[in-house]
């Protein structure tokens, strides 16, 4: 038990230098906040924060990850052939607007879009990072495709195509306007719509 405790601190003060930098750069922005000001607000020291990130390049490095991290759940739906297609295309979308609807996961979001506006170049890496993360959705596609429901296509842009019309609604406007998160009567509406339109065109079999 004494072992363990100083890790569990460890990583209490980590995440909470992380919640710091978010929310300073939310407010300043990267270039204008300081390692100072990050471990006031984390409530720890400069040294400490150093410790843990050497560098605000660093920290923007670990926001990514943990914004990556949790695409990479949201996409971790597996294909089943004996299930029928269309019901696990809204449970993908479902379970993808759960994590397009979370405090959290916004709040990343906001950080890396403000700070790869502002700085280019990072936001190469950004969207570099994203795409590979993207993969389970093409995985998904990918074996319904090798399943015969899917037409032949490219997997990657296929998944870009049926995500990208639920952040048109359900991301971007929050994101960027400060949009209300949409009513679960809002989610089923476009999640359905969104299933239905890709069947229409990717489509093999009769969508059920």
């Amino acid at each position: 038990m004494s072992e363990s405790f100083p890790q569990r601190l460890t990583d209490r003060k980590r995440a909470a230098i992380v919640q710091a930098a978010i929310a300073e750069f939310r407010v300043s922005g990267f270039e204008a906040t300081s390692m100072d000001r990050i471990a006031a607000t984390a409530g720890v020291s400069k040294r400490t924060v150093y410790n843990h990130f050497p560098s605000k390049d660093d920290l923007f490095a670990q926001i990514l990850q943990e914004l990556w991290a949790c695409t990479a759940a949201a996409d971790a739906i597996a294909y089943r052939a004996e299930a029928p297609l269309r019901a696990q295309l809204i449970a993908l979308l479902t379970h993808k607007l759960t994590l397009l609807r979370d405090p959290y996961f916004l709040d990343l979001a906001r950080v890396a879009i403000a700070e790869a506006i502002h700085t280019p170049e990072r936001a190469r890496s950004m969207v570099a990072k994203l795409s590979e993360k993207e993969e389970g959705g093409a995985a998904f596609l990918r074996a319904a495709q090798a399943d015969g429901k899917l037409k032949p296509g490219d997997p990657a842009l296929m998944s870009q195509l049926l995500q990208g019309q639920l952040k048109t609604f359900a991301f971007w406007p929050q994101v960027a306007m400060g949009q209300p998160a949409l009513e679960e009567a809002q989610q089923a509406a476009i999640v359905t719509m969104a299933v239905d339109m890709f069947l229409a065109y990717w489509g093999t079999v009769q969508p059920v």
